[in-house]
C-alpha cells in the first residue's frame, strides 16, 4: 500500500514538473530566439559571411564580431510622392515635409533643412524607377537589394534622369541643394566683357651680333656708293651700285630688321652697342611658335635680370624675325632696351615680358574651363540649384581669363570652384540615365 502511495506521488510530480518546463519555454522563447539569433557572427570586411559561433573569416582570417539584434524595421507608410529621400538634405525621414511633389511657389519649413520655397522646376514622378549599384551604376535591378558588400542599391527616379538631356554628350545637368553648395565649395560668376592682357614671358640674352653690326655697315656703304655714281656716264656702274643696295637690305630683312629700319639704317651708322654694349642695348627673346600673332613691333618689354635682382629695365619691341627657327620653333624678337648705365653686359642671359593687350573681350574666368583635350567644358550655375554643362570655344589664354568665342551668353554665371566634384557628379548621372 505504502508503495503504490508513493508511485502515484511520483507520477503527479513528474506530470506537474513537465507541465512547468512546457510553460517557461513557451514564455520564453520569443527571448531565446532573439538572444539566439543576437548571437550570430559575421566578418566586418566581408559582411555577406555569417557563423553561428565565433572564430575567423575564411575568406580573410579576421576575427568574427557578434551581430546586434535588432529588432523588425516597421514598413513605414508610403508618402504621396511614392520616395523616401528628402530633395534637400537627402535624408529618409518617414513623411518628410521636404519630399515631393509640392505646388510651385508652396513654402515648407522643415526641422532640418528650414524654410524652403518649391520652384516650378522642383517636381516628382513617382516610386523609383529602378535601383542601381552604388559603386557601379551601369549595374541596375528592378527591386532593392544589396551589393557584394552589404551596401544597398541606390533607388533611381525620374527626376534624377531627367536633367541627363543636357545636350552634352557624357554630361548631365545637376541639382544642388545649398547645404551641398556650401560643403563642397562652389562658388560662380558671371561672365563679363573685360579688357583682356596677356604677357608673353620668353628668355633672351643681350646681343653680341657682328654680323648685324657688319651688315649695316655694308648697306650704307652700298647706299653712298649708289649716291656718288648715279650721274655717272656708265650705266653699267650705276647697275653694280643698285644691285649692292638691293643685296645688302635683302641680307638685313633676313636678318630681322623691318624695311623702316632699313631704310633709317642707310642714313645712320651702325650701332656700336652691337660690339660693345652701353647706350641702347638689343635683347634677342625668342617666343614659342604659337605666341607669334601676339608680339607686334612697339609693344612694351620688361626685362629682367639675375644679375640685378628687383631691378627691370623698360624695353620696346623693335621687329621679329621673318624666319622661325626649325630646331626650337620659336621665333626671335629683338627689343632696343636703354641702358645709359652700361650695366647690361653683351651675351648676358635675361628675361623678357612682353605686354599684349587683347583689347575689350568676352571673358571667362580660367578656374571655370575644363579642358578634356577632345573638348572644352564649364558648368553653368543656372540659378535655384541647376547645374548644367556646357561646351565652350575659347581664344587666346589672358591673365586669369581665356577669351570666349561661345557656348556661354553674357551675364550667365559659370561655377570657378569645385569644377571637378560637379564633373563627376555629372558623368554618374549620365550614366545612370543610360
Amino acid at each position: 500500500m505504502t508503495r503504490n502511495r508513493l508511485l502515484i506521488m511520483a507520477c503527479i510530480a513528474g506530470v506537474a514538473a513537465g507541465a512547468a518546463v512546457v510553460a517557461y519555454r513557451a514564455r520564453v522563447s520569443p527571448a531565446a530566439k532573439h538572444a539566439a539569433h543576437a548571437a550570430r557572427f559575421y566578418c566586418p570586411m566581408h559582411p555577406t559571411y555569417a557563423s553561428d559561433k565565433p572564430g575567423d573569416c575564411p575568406i580573410c582570417n579576421m576575427r568574427l564580431v557578434p551581430m546586434e539584434a535588432q529588432a523588425p524595421a516597421e514598413v513605414p507608410a508610403m508618402s504621396t510622392s511614392g520616395r523616401r529621400v528628402c530633395l534637400l538634405h537627402k535624408c529618409k525621414m518617414a513623411s518628410c515635409v521636404m519630399e515631393l511633389p509640392h505646388k510651385p511657389g508652396e513654402k515648407v519649413t522643415c526641422p532640418i533643412c528650414g524654410e524652403h520655397v518649391f520652384e516650378a522646376g522642383e517636381t516628382a514622378s513617382g516610386p523609383p524607377l529602378f535601383y542601381r549599384h552604388p559603386m557601379h551604376p551601369e549595374v541596375t535591378s528592378p527591386v532593392p537589394k544589396k551589393d557584394e558588400m552589404g551596401m544597398d542599391y541606390v533607388p533611381v527616379y525620374a527626376e534624377e534622369r531627367a536633367p541627363a538631356l543636357a545636350g552634352v554628350e557624357g554630361q548631365a545637368s545637376v541639382l544642388l541643394s545649398e547645404e551641398r553648395r556650401q560643403m563642397i565649395g562652389l562658388r560662380s560668376e558671371p561672365v563679363r566683357r573685360r579688357d583682356l592682357a596677356a604677357t608673353v614671358r620668353a628668355t633672351g640674352k643681350v646681343a653680341y651680333d657682328p654680323d648685324l653690326y657688319n651688315a649695316l655697315s655694308e648697306h650704307r656703304e652700298a647706299v653712298q656708293a649708289r649716291e656718288a655714281v648715279k650721274d655717272s656716264p656708265y650705266p653699267d656702274a650705276a647697275e653694280r651700285a643698285e644691285a649692292l643696295v638691293a643685296a645688302s637690305a635683302l641680307r638685313l630683312l633676313q636678318l630681322g630688321l623691318t624695311e623702316a629700319q632699313v631704310s633709317e639704317s642707310a642714313k645712320t651708322a651702325a650701332p656700336t652697342s652691337l660690339l660693345i654694349g652701353g647706350g641702347s642695348v638689343w635683347v634677342y627673346a625668342q617666343i614659342y611658335e604659337y605666341e607669334i600673332g601676339l608680339v607686334k613691333p612697339g609693344q612694351a618689354a620688361d626685362i629682367t635680370a639675375a644679375a640685378y635682382p628687383g631691378r627691370s629695365f623698360r624695353g620696346t619691341v623693335r621687329s621679329l624675325d621673318p624666319i622661325v627657327s626649325a630646331e626650337t620653333r620659336t621665333l626671335r624678337v629683338r627689343i632696343e632696351v636703354p641702358d645709359p648705365e652700361r650695366v647690361l653686359k653683351l651675351e648676358m642671359f635675361v628675361n623678357a615680358g612682353i605686354k599684349a593687350s587683347l583689347g575689350r573681350r568676352l571673358a571667362l574666368p580660367e578656374d571655370a574651363l575644363l579642358d578634356t583635350g577632345e573638348r572644352q567644358l564649364a558648368f553653368v550655375d543656372l540659378g535655384q540649384g541647376r547645374i548644367e554643362p556646357r561646351v565652350v570655344r575659347v581664344g587666346r589664354k589672358a591673365e586669369g581669363y581665356h577669351e570666349l568665342l561661345s557656348g556661354v551668353k553674357e551675364g550667365e554665371k559659370v561655377v570657378t570652384a569645385a569644377n571637378f566634384l560637379i564633373d563627376s557628379e555629372s558623368k554618374l548621372k549620365a550614366a545612370i540615365s543610360k
